[in-house]
């Protein structure tokens, strides 16, 4: 009985536990191509491919992705395929290629693994690639259309074609045709198409388009005795200019075998340690023959005495040099294709430099907003009240502080902002009275003490701060809806958190306009300004003008630490990085004058983008040749861009 049941079980691994269906449809297209398929190789195996992809069988896919993967087998005594996977050295688990049936398990010794090299699996994938660009859903048409720009291959060109004319989403239309072009430039073999490929990129700011144009344009220098004409020549060279160094030429020419070569440093010591006779040669001490100078000369009154081959000398060489012509020819086969791509380049440097400038300028003008909102309020304190107030960072700082705490007891971030913005006003306005009561009402006319003594102030809210939050830097968490950036094409963009800004900026213009102009406030706060003697015999009380004044410029102050804090580090320090750029905006542009501030703060913004753009690896430098450049600014107009006239001026 024990034998028995041996045998079955050897019987049950022998034959599969479901039959194969072997009149499947996809079986039948494996069967015809089955010899190509068997013995697989880049030159023969198209045919078996393109007869699966051209089948419109759904199971053509999983074939085509199990073959490539290495998991489809052939049965030797039938010929047929299944796809299987590996049990132990011995048996291997069948599964039937139409339906997936699980066909049981079987020894490995008539089944044979198709193992398709590197070449035949780039090819499947190829065929792959077409199931992918025909699939009914946009989302998996996308993703192929991604996989071939990050790996594109000569095999995909014509699978593009071939699906391009049938897509119907726009948007993916647009991506094909531009993908197709690329791959057309890059894979093409027809030199007209390649030449029309080539002309869609005019103007396309895309580095994908330029990293496929770029090698076309390569170019090599060669030498002959005058300058072929011909498309190939792009321009002559002169030895020693920046393109060919003389000793380059010189090489040149030693390769094309139309010079004699140079002797190398180590035969000339070769040469003169043959000439060494008690511990000289060419009549000078071996000692000091320590620079290449030195060897030479010795060299020289060797060659002289004819001790040693003669080496060419430098007017040889400037000879050697003056008798040929060295000119640049393109590198690719097609000169006409290498035109095609240099005129197209030349038109996109133009657009990429016009795009660039953009981008600096927008660079500039977000700069500009962060630097009017860090210096609207120092506008108010030292432009109107002529109050040099130095813990003007420091109100900046306590307002990204209270946008950080406002979140720790408000986890959505929009309507944290929301409450932040004015709370940080309240706290800030409340500081900056306090500060005023306390401190500056006491020294109103006496800049430098009133220098020395908010200078005194601002170091002991930053300590006060580091006793409370810490050293670390704090986040405070933009809205989602302000991540990422407005990209308008591969060069220019600005993120959302620096349109906000530069908005906000906007608004506390109009609202300082608004107080200042239309106000009771206002019209107090010019008074007092212009002559406080006078405001006082009309009713207006100056020390609550001044105090309110000081207050209200406090409170934008925290408004603007909020919306700094958004993109940068909340710390004690943060308000050291913007009360030199909030003096130097306010001062720059005209002390007491809103519109002199704006101005100021776009000239200093865009002073240091640019300087920054001139020179990208030292942010240092560009800010010390910003403050340089303003000092000699203030030489030839000290009252700023815009100067206050009339009693303002006076006062």
């Amino acid at each position: 009985m024990q034998r028995l049941l041996a045998f079955l079980v050897c019987l049950g691994l022998a034959l599969p536990a479901t039959a194969q269906n072997a009149d499947a449809p996809i079986q039948q297209v494996l069967q015809t191509h089955g010899e190509l398929i068997a013995k697989a190789s880049r030159r023969t195996i198209q045919t078996a491919i393109d007869g699966l992809t051209a089948s419109g069988l759904p199971a053509a896919q999983n074939v085509l992705q199990r073959w490539q993967d290495k998991e489809m087998w052939q049965d030797e005594e039938t010929g047929l395929f299944v796809f299987a996977t590996e049990i132990d050295r011995d048996t291997i688990h069948i599964f039937d290629v139409a339906d997936g049936a699980d066909l049981g398990e079987v020894p490995d010794d008539t089944y044979k693994q198709l193992k398709p090299n590197s070449g035949v699996r780039g090819l499947i994938a190829a065929g792959l690639v077409r199931f992918q660009l025909t699939d009914p859903d946009p989302a998996v048409r996308l993703t192929a259309l991604n996989a071939i720009a990050r790996d594109p291959d000569e095999t995909h060109l014509p699978a593009l074609r071939d699906v391009q004319a049938a897509e119907a989403d726009q948007d993916l239309v647009a991506q094909m045709t531009r993908l197709e072009r690329l791959l057309t430039v890059e894979f093409g073999s027809d030199e007209a198409e390649k030449v029309q490929a080539i002309s869609y990129f005019d103007g396309d700011l895309g580095v994908d388009a330029r990293a496929v144009l770029n090698p076309l344009v390569a170019t090599r220098i060669e030498v002959s005795e005058a300058i072929p004409i011909g498309p190939e020549v792009v321009r002559p060279v002169t030895p020693g200019d920046d393109t060919l160094s003389k000793e380059d030429a010189y090489d040149l020419l030693v390769r094309a075998d139309l010079a004699p070569p140079l002797i190398p440093q180590s035969e000339v010591r070769e040469a003169l340690i043959r000439n060494i006779d008690a511990g000289m040669v060419a009549g000078v001490q071996v000692v000091t023959l320590d620079t290449d100078q030195a060897r030479n000369a010795a060299f020289a009154t060797l060659v002289s005495e004819g001790l040693a081959e003669p080496a060419a000398t430098a007017q040889d060489i400037d000879t050697a040099l003056a008798a040929y012509q060295f000119f640049e020819v393109f590198a690719g086969p097609s000169p006409t294709v290498a035109r095609a791509a240099q005129e197209v380049l030349t038109g996109i440097e133009t657009s990429v430099a016009l795009n660039q400038t953009a981008d600096l300028a927008l660079d500039a003008i977000s700069l500009a907003s962060i630097y009017f909102l860090a210096a609207i309020g120092l506008a108010i304190t030292f432009g109107v009240m002529g109050v040099i107030n130095m813990a003007h960072g420091e109100f900046i700082m306590m307002g990204a502080y209270t946008g950080y705490v406002v979140q720790l007891f408000v986890p959505d971030h929009t309507l944290s902002i929301l409450l932040a913005i004015p709370l940080a006003f309240m706290v800030t306005f409340a500081a900056g009275v306090a500060m005023e009561r306390l401190v500056i009402r006491w020294l109103y006319h006496r800049p430098l003490e009133t220098l020395l003594a908010t200078f005194g102030v601002s170091i002991a809210l930053q300590q006060l701060a580091k006793n409370i939050f810490g050293t670390q830097a704090r986040p405070l968490t933009a809205p989602g809806w302000l991540d990422g950036s407005m990209v308008i094409n591969d060069i220019v963009s600005i993120s959302y958190i620096r349109i906000a800004i530069l908005i906000l900026a906007l608004i506390f213009l109009a609202l300082f306009l608004f107080v200042m102009n239309r106000t009771r406030l206002g019209l107090e706060v010019r008074a007092v300004t212009q002559n406080p003697r006078m405001a006082a015999s009309m009713g207006i009380n100056p020390d609550r003008i001044n105090m309110l004044t000081f207050g209200f410029g406090s409170g934008i102050a925290g408004i603007a630490g909020v919306a700094i804090g958004l993109y940068a580090k909340v710390t004690s320090e943060m308000g050291s990085d913007y009360i030199v750029q909030s003096f130097m905006t306010v001062v720059v542009g005209g002390v007491g004058n809103i519109w002199g501030t704006l101005l100021g703060a776009a000239m200093v913004g865009s002073m240091q983008k640019g300087i920054e753009f001139l020179n990208p690896s030292n942010t240092l430098a560009a800010q010390t040749y910003m403050i340089l450049f303003i000092i000699l600014f203030i030489q030839f107009r000290p009252k700023g861009i815009i100067a206050l006239k009339g009693r303002a001026a006076e006062a």
